[in-house]
């Protein structure tokens, strides 16, 4: 599927084919990197992780599209090279990170730190446990000034591996392979270190130290796992394969407080009213299709706990409490149909002074109740023109992106369809801290949509070449504007701010309810206090 036929056909087909493309990025660099790890007596990353789940467990995998594209001059960087996710073990949801030496040796690229740092930074919300599986020859150094120096570069993973201590978060480091460079700091920051029999942890290796201070030494001498567990007393726990580092990894998290760590279910609820396969046949990936949003909340929500807050008042949007396996949200969305008032017809989609206002009011309510807030985004922007501005649109979703702002109950924002302009902001986007974030296949993400930023973007090269004395023809402005829309069409597939770490997963739709029950669970952990002291010096 290319990026410009992301649109065509039914949103069934366009999920088949996404989750087909995920499959393939699964498999890493494939048979070749697989068959590397085999001869070094090392597993992947994903057997890895599989092994250290309990049996039967899922990973819920995030940011699966890191780098996509992104990287082609140096070849194809699948998932960033590392994986990252939340998974159960012994009961206990933790967040995993692996670096997956099949991807470029596990090299750090911008975007494998982006990836680290959210996954760190969800922990941290959610109160979980972090299994680093170590395997990476550290940062990606034809890219170094991309990687090394910025507040949100390579060591701010270092930063957040002190300050996760620090609020007394468990973090465990498994290292079954290599971890050099400034990378060796993030075991060591960690509460406990495993390490096996063939691996390597130091600062500089043989080459560099030969050629920095005239020594000779062995892999093994330098940093070596014996070497480390015997000698520098680096590492807590010497393990001569990776099975045998992933079964004492296990039973390290076995050892933390059920009371704290256990993964406690929720009261029983109903399903949902509306099978979720139904949802394919109420949204369209293009955005055309007109629907009722409370269509869409039947195939999510329990059945029977739907109630509407201002049901005839800023229909534009939908706001209504309802329960999500068993756990009372309040929930903010889009409506696409459009709406009949006495001062005319409201555009589905658009966030019109008197949704916002409502808005604004049923966040401040949920906090007041500290209620969850799940956010639907399939939304144009706010509205424009004289009237709206008449109407104080811009005093309105001021009100409803502060109430959202200063929001400190969790939230899950999930993008059905388009997420254009402010009115992404509005509900709640990335840059306003949502828990989570997902989107579904069809979902487009842009400052505004496409025809009308392509005709915007081709008006200022007509104005600048006319200024210019050189006037474009038919035939030029014609062409410009077939590159301009495939451009902006190419930038607004989920893909493309997937890729980025815009979002952190792109779901089916018939997993929303399923992927919201379990988010739900995490985002309303309690999360650390932050206090100043430091956290576990290794001696």
């Amino acid at each position: 599927m290319t990026e410009s036929t992301q649109t065509a056909g039914s949103l069934k087909s366009v999920t088949s084919q996404l989750l087909a493309e995920e499959r393939v990025i699964r498999t890493g660099t494939g048979e070749k990197g697989r068959a590397r790890q085999q001869k070094l007596g090392r597993l992947t990353a994903r057997d890895r992780i599989e092994r250290l789940l309990d049996k039967g467990a899922e990973l819920l995998e995030l940011n699966l599209w890191a780098a996509h594209g992104m990287y082609d001059r140096w070849g194809a960087v699948p998932a960033a090279g590392v994986i990252t996710g939340i998974g159960s073990i012994h009961n206990r949801p933790c967040m995993i990170i692996a670096n997956d030496a099949t991807v470029k040796a596990g090299a750090f690229f911008p975007q494998t730190i982006k990836k680290v740092l959210r996954a760190q930074r969800i922990a941290f919300r959610c109160a979980l446990p972090i299994i680093y599986l170590v395997d990476s020859a550290g940062v990606f150094l034809p890219m170094q000034d991309e990687v090394f120096p910025d507040e949100d570069d390579f060591g701010r993973i270092f930063r957040n591996n002190a300050v996760l201590s620090a609020a007394g978060l468990p973090q465990f480091a498994a290292i079954m392979g290599n971890c050099v460079a400034g990378g060796a700091y993030l075991p060591v920051l960690c509460d406990k270190i495993l390490m096996t029999e063939g691996s390597a942890l130091y600062l500089a290796g043989p080459s560099l130290v030969k050629a920095a201070i005239g020594q000779v030494v062995s892999d093994e001498e330098l940093g070596g796992a014996m070497m480390h567990a015997q000698v520098s007393g680096t590492v807590d726990f010497y393990e001569p394969n990776d099975e045998s580092c992933l079964a004492k990894t296990r039973s390290l998290v076995a050892g933390l407080d059920p009371e704290r760590y256990e993964e406690r279910p929720e009261a029983g609820s109903h399903g949902p009213m509306v099978d979720a396969d139904a949802l394919y046949s109420l949204v369209s990936p293009d955005g055309r299709r007109a629907y009722d949003l409370r269509d869409v909340l039947q195939s999510i929500v329990d059945a029977d706990s739907l109630n509407e807050y201002k049901q005839y008042y800023g229909q534009t949007l939908v706001t209504c409490y309802a329960r999500i396996g068993g756990r009372t949200v309040g929930i903010i969305g889009s409506q696409r149909q459009n709406i009949r008032t006495e001062a005319g017809i409201q555009v589905g989609g658009v966030i019109y002074a008197e949704a916002a206002d409502k808005a604004a009011r049923f966040v401040m309510d949920c906090n007041q109740t500290q209620t969850p807030l799940v956010f639907l985004q399939d939304v144009t922007g706010f509205m424009v023109g004289r009237a709206a501005e008449q109407s104080g649109i811009i005093r309105s979703g001021a009100k409803m992106v502060s109430a959202i702002a200063n929001s400190t109950v969790p939230r899950i924002t999930i993008i059905l369809g388009g997420s254009f302009g402010a009115g992404h902001y509005a509900l709640c986007g990335k840059a306003f801290d949502p828990h989570f974030v997902f989107a579904w296949p069809g979902a487009r993400y842009a400052v505004m949509g496409g025809a009308q930023a392509a005709n915007t973007l081709v008006a200022l090269e007509k104005r600048q070449a006319e200024r210019g004395g050189e006037p474009l023809t038919d035939h030029q402005l014609e062409d410009l504007q077939q590159r301009t829309t495939a451009a902006y069409e190419r930038q607004t597939d989920i893909r493309y701010g997937a890729a980025r770490g815009w979002i952190d997963c792109i779901i089916a739709p018939e997993t929303t309810r399923d992927v919201l029950i379990e988010t739900l669970a995490l985002a309303t952990r309690q999360p650390p206090e932050a206090h100043f002291h430091t956290g576990v010096f290794q001696v």
